[in-house]
Parts: structure tokens; C-alpha cells; sequence
């Protein structure tokens, strides 16, 4: 038999309409006391202080740490722990978008397991568990609402880095599509690509085997029968609807798909992960100081075809999911169609077509790939190998903008 899967998600997802209005019952079996990360644009709407007065009305105190700011800098972390400490939450609750859940993440780590923040960065490195984590997110993109990973901004590195443990997962996601009705078209683009690139490099993630020991030692390990099925639930939600949310901001129908498609995309690469797009994102995103979900897009179709000769059946399966006609179409024909469908859909709502486009200089093409090539929990989980060789000779392609190069 091989039938393997592996899934860690949050005790309680609750999604829909309306469904913020569950979060005082929610709060209420976790404790007395709630910290709220959150950002000063979010804290100043009257639907976050309604959230406030309701959690007060069941009996709980609140303390608000409204400094979140995006990429999470590390010491705004400690500033948030050190202003929180002597409160002595019995939970904390992100609300807003993925910053401010990965700000609650670290947040509950320090204040259970103290220390810096860098003694916790890559893998398993969470001693246990931590005070209760809620997530309410008010966007659509980072699934940071049910994934493992927390990922913040170190002055002292030029990479973005990563805290990833079983441990940061939240007690419980609560997902109302209300929440994202104000977020501008931008924003909505560019969090919907970067949901979109999670659940394709999910479903395209190397399978690695059914060693029992795998989930145990890595939190990213790989495709997935569970998996899988999160991934393509993603793909079909955000592919027919993305673009309608991006032009029809209030289109609730619309919305609410992006969001269960954010959502799902969460749940496939919580645990499948990600590839080859994240790894040079991270690079190319540190250089050019741009959006992470429009660096992970604009890598997306290009990383796409470098697969291409490993993936067609799931590149087909893709393509079967956003809705593509199958009928006159072979497996290659139709992975190919995927592709160029991806390349169309992102250029509808605005992603950068190439490298060059998100302002990564010529000059740095080498150092892009040379950084890229050697973030191994990425490159590893990317179903075509790499050299270095072949990672610069994608980076160029993605510059020039030149997707048949792409696959050489």
C-alpha cells in the first residue's frame, strides 16, 4: 500500500459569513484574558471595536497591541512581549492580515517559552506548546490563520526568516469573508496570487515518501493524498473567482471564495509546502523591497514551465480545475494550457510579468540564484531537482521574461 497523507491544522476552523460574531465564544473557553495583535488601520475601524466590546461583554479583559507592522520586524515583537508580559494573557488573537497573525504567533511564543526570537528560527525548534492562539484574518492570501510557520523580518539578515513548528499552529481560525469586503483590488491581487502560488507549489511538491519518522522531523514534508485535495479545492475557488474579487470588490460571493480558497491553500502547504517560487522570492523580494505574494506570482509560471517535463499529470490536473476544457486535449496539451492560463490570470489583476519588472536589477541575477539555490527546505520539495547551473538559468528567464527559457 502507498496510500500516505499527513495533515496539522487548528482544533476549530470556523468560516462564513458573519462567523467573526463566534469569537467571543471561542475567546471565552480559553481564558479571561486575550492580547490582540493588530494594525492601526484595522484598530481604528468601528468593526474592530465592536469585536473588542463583544469580547469585554463575555467577561474579557483585553490589552491591544496595535503597533503590528508588515514583515513583522523582530524587535517589534519583543516590544509587543515586553508590553504584555505583566498583563498575563491567557490567549492571543490576531486580527488583520498575515503580519498581524504571524505577530500573535511569536507573540504567544515568547510569552510562554521566553528567550530572543532567533533561538527559534528554522525547524522544530519550538519547545511545546504555547498559550492558545485565535486567528481572525481580514485578508485573503498568507493561510497563515491555519499553517505552522510565522515568518518575520531580522534587521541582521537579508532574508526574510521563518519560525515553522507544529506548535505555532493556532487553537482556532476563525475566517469571515465580511472581513475582506474593504480590502482594495491591490491588495486583493497580490494576497490572492500569493494563495494561489501556495496551493500550485503544494499540489506540485515532490512526494517523499511514508517513512513514519518524516512528519516528525520536518514540518514541510511534501504532496499528499490530503494534501492534494486541499490544494485543488484552492486552485478551482481562486480560479474562477479571483479575478471577479479583484474588479467587484463587492461581489460576496466572490469574496468568499477567495477566502475558502486562501484558506485552503493554507491547509495543502502547511504541511506539503512550498517550492522553487518561495526560494527565489526570497531573495528577489529582500532586494526589491516589493510584496511577497507578487514576488512568489511573478515566479509562478515560469517555475510552471521549468517543471513541466516532471509534472504533467499534475500540471493537467491543474488545468482540469481551473476550469479549462479537457475534452480535445491530451495531459501535455492541457498542462501547457495551465500554464499560459496562470500567465493570463495574473496579468488580468496586475502582477508583474518578469523579474525586471519588480525592479531586481541585472546584477544580482547570480546572487538571486546563488541565495535561492541554497534554501534547501524549499529546493528539496521542488518536483524537478536543481543545480546551480539551472537555478540561474530560470532566474534569468523569469528577468528576461522569456518562459520557453524557462524550461531549458
Amino acid at each position: 500500500m502507498t496510500l500516505f497523507a499527513a495533515l496539522r491544522l487548528p482544533s476549530e476552523i470556523l468560516f462564513g459569513k458573519g462567523q467573526r460574531h463566534a469569537l467571543p465564544s471561542v475567546a471565552a473557553r480559553l481564558g479571561k484574558r486575550a492580547l490582540i495583535c493588530t494594525d492601526a488601520r484595522f484598530a481604528a475601524t468601528s468593526v474592530f471595536a465592536e469585536i473588542v466590546t463583544s469580547l469585554e461583554a463575555v467577561g474579557i479583559d483585553v490589552l491591544i497591541h496595535d503597533g503590528v507592522q508588515p514583515d513583522v520586524p523582530a524587535e517589534t515583537v519583543s516590544l509587543c512581549v515586553e508590553d504584555s508580559r505583566a498583563f498575563d494573557p491567557d490567549m492571543v488573537i490576531g486580527i488583520g492580515g498575515g503580519s498581524c497573525l504571524d505577530m500573535a504567533k511569536c507573540a504567544a511564543l515568547l510569552l510562554t517559552h521566553g528567550g530572543a526570537l532567533k533561538e527559534y528560527y528554522g525547524e522544530y525548534k519550538v519547545p511545546g506548546p504555547t498559550i492558545p492562539i485565535i486567528a481572525v484574518p481580514t485578508t485573503a492570501g498568507t493561510g497563515s490563520e491555519v499553517t505552522p510557520v510565522a515568518v518575520i523580518s531580522d534587521a541582521e539578515r537579508t532574508l526574510k526568516v521563518g519560525i515553522s513548528s507544529p506548535y505555532l499552529i493556532a487553537t482556532a481560525a476563525i475566517c469571515d469573508p465580511d472581513l475582506t469586503m474593504t480590502c482594495p483590488p491591490g491588495l486583493t491581487a497580490v494576497a490572492g496570487a500569493d494563495a494561489l502560488t501556495h496551493a500550485i507549489e503544494a499540489f506540485t511538491a515532490a512526494r517523499r515518501g511514508t517513512d513514519h519518522s518524516l512528519a516528525q522531523k520536518h514540518v514541510f514534508i511534501g504532496k499528499s493524498a490530503l494534501t492534494d485535495h486541499f490544494a485543488l479545492l484552492a486552485i478551482k475557488l481562486l480560479g474562477r473567482s479571483l479575478e471577479k474579487a479583484c474588479t467587484d470588490g463587492e461581489n460576496e460571493d466572490a469574496r468568499a471564495d477567495v477566502m475558502m480558497g486562501a484558506l485552503a491553500a493554507g491547509c495543502a502547504f502547511g504541511t506539503a509546502g512550498t517550492a522553487a517560487a518561495h526560494a527565489i522570492q526570497y531573495p528577489a523580494g529582500a532586494l526589491t523591497h516589493t510584496a511577497h505574494g507578487l514576488g512568489v506570482a511573478t515566479m509562478m509560471p515560469y517555475v510552471m514551465n521549468y517543471n513541466l517535463s516532471c509534472s504533467v499529470a499534475e500540471l493537467a490536473e491543474i488545468g482540469a480545475a481551473l476550469g479549462l476544457a479537457t475534452s480535445d486535449l491530451d495531459d501535455n496539451q492541457l498542462a501547457v494550457a495551465a500554464i499560459e492560463e496562470i500567465r493570463r490570470l495574473f496579468a488580468a489583476i496586475g502582477i508583474t510579468r518578469t523579474l525586471a519588472d519588480l525592479g531586481l536589477s541585472s546584477d544580482k541575477l547570480d546572487w538571486t540564484a546563488e541565495q535561492a539555490f541554497g534554501i534547501d527546505r524549499l529546493i528539496k520539495n521542488n518536483p524537478r531537482p536543481f543545480d546551480l547551473d539551472s537555478m540561474k538559468r530560470l532566474v534569468k528567464a523569469a528577468y528576461d521574461g522569456d518562459l520557453a527559457a524557462s524550461a531549458i
